[in-house]
């Protein structure tokens, strides 16, 4: 799974209870297909036994700085680490880390190493707002090290709630994500996806709307997030959670999402139009319920706005714009008419009806249209994956400008 297949990433776990947390953590981390080598220091293995990441790794765990046959581990490890994460980081490891101390095993890891380091801070909210610990994480990131703010929520029994909660696993794993891939041609660039179904109102309690779960939007969003971009993430309604760092802009309406996408356009590096937004909506709004006895037999409609022609002219000219056509027949025909009448870089074609693909999948079989080109055609995928093919080809455009 892109980034983590194959990459090495030292996890150091220090003394809080948050630290049965770090255990998932480590379960994604090698799901995902990464090398996880687990540092512990003395506190922490009061909290959770080694035995429990080994498990979890398949590797060693290391716990000390001195030991036979393991002198050189902390150069080992951080010679061979793609990233260095520390979760949970407590109040005592980022003061002896931003004092540069080498007193165990993990803190000297971060002496000797290079790669990117992840600190995932973790403790009362009276320790976390210290003014020493405010200067210790001010200090930690001017020496280029990444802190990833602590949630506020529960804290330990008896201590209420406040900010020191260790985010959930899943959250740190996408920021590890994007401490892995955030060095393409996306970072830094403005990304603007859309996603899911619009819903026009028939009345107060019903819509018109399509099946469009949002899922490939949010993927998309996601990739591009994790490859280093400020995406904005336009979502209509979705049956999917939300990814964790785009900007997320709900809408309802299709005129709603054409209104969002013409704010964000004109700053704009890139725009996916990944979203299924609504093509009729009734001519008239219902004020009130219509009742099930009223004898209705037709609901006269309207066309909407199609958000890209109606966006048109707000493109900046370096901007790439990505749409999809979803097909029943002829997909291949509907794509090209697409991709020249909205004057469109690339199109993504699909077809709902075969098996695997199109609404509400966790997979798709999409193909490429790019100009004159012939059809670029990807065998059935996880959407993650074509996420990240689109991407790809998107890159690919971006170095054609």
């Amino acid at each position: 799974m892109r980034p983590f297949a194959h990459r090495r990433i030292v996890l150091g776990i220090t003394g809080g209870i948050a630290s049965y947390k770090a255990a998932w953590l480590a379960r994604l981390l090698t799901k995902a297909g990464a090398v996880v080598d687990v540092v512990m220091t003395a506190a922490a293995q009061e909290f959770v036994a080694p035995v429990t990441f080994e498990a979890l790794t398949g590797r060693p765990v290391h716990t000390a700085l001195i030991a036979a046959g393991h002198a050189l581990d902390h150069i080992a490890l951080a010679r061979s680490a793609h990233a260095i994460v520390v979760a949970p980081a407590t109040a005592d490891f980022m003061a002896r880390a931003a004092h540069g101390q080498a007193n165990d095993l993990l803190t000297a890891c971060l002496l000797a190493a290079d790669a990117p380091v992840l600190l995932v801070p973790a403790m009362n909210d009276r320790m976390w707002a210290h003014r020493q610990t405010v200067r210790n994480a001010a200090h930690l990131r001017e020496l280029g090290y990444h802190l990833l703010d602590p949630d506020t929520g529960p804290l330990a029994a008896g201590e209420g709630s406040g900010a020191g909660r260790m985010p959930e696993p899943e959250t740190i794993f996408a920021h590890v994500g994007r401490l892995l891939d955030a060095d393409g041609l996306l970072r830094g660039r403005r990304v603007v996806v859309t996603a899911g179904a619009t819903r026009e109102p028939v009345d107060p309690v019903r819509f018109l709307s399509n099946r469009s779960s949002g899922k490939m939007g949010v993927a998309v969003a996601s990739a591009a997030w994790r490859r280093g971009a400020d995406v904005t993430l336009i979502a209509g309604p979705l049956a999917v959670a939300l990814p964790v760092g785009p900007t997320i802009v709900s809408v309802e309406t299709t005129d709603e999402m054409r209104a969002a996408v013409a704010a964000y356009l004109p700053r704009a590096d890139v725009l996916v139009m990944a979203a299924a937004p609504a093509d009729f909506r009734p001519a008239t709004v219902a004020a009130q319920k219509i009742k099930k006895d009223a004898a209705l037999t037709e609901i006269p409609v309207v066309r909407t706005d199609d958000v890209l022609l109606a966006t048109r002219e707000l493109r900046p000219a370096h901007t790439i714009v990505v749409g999809f056509a979803l097909e029943t027949q002829a997909a291949l025909a509907g794509g090209r008419d697409k991709l020249r009448r909205k004057a469109l870089d690339m199109v993504v074609v699909n077809d709902a009806t075969e098996p695997g693909a199109g609404f509400g999948t966790d997979t798709n079989r999409v193909s490429f249209l790019v100009g004159d080109g012939q059809p670029e055609e990807l065998p059935l995928l996880d959407k993650t994956d074509v996420a990240d093919a689109i991407l790809d080809r998107v890159e690919g455009l971006m170095r054609g400008r």
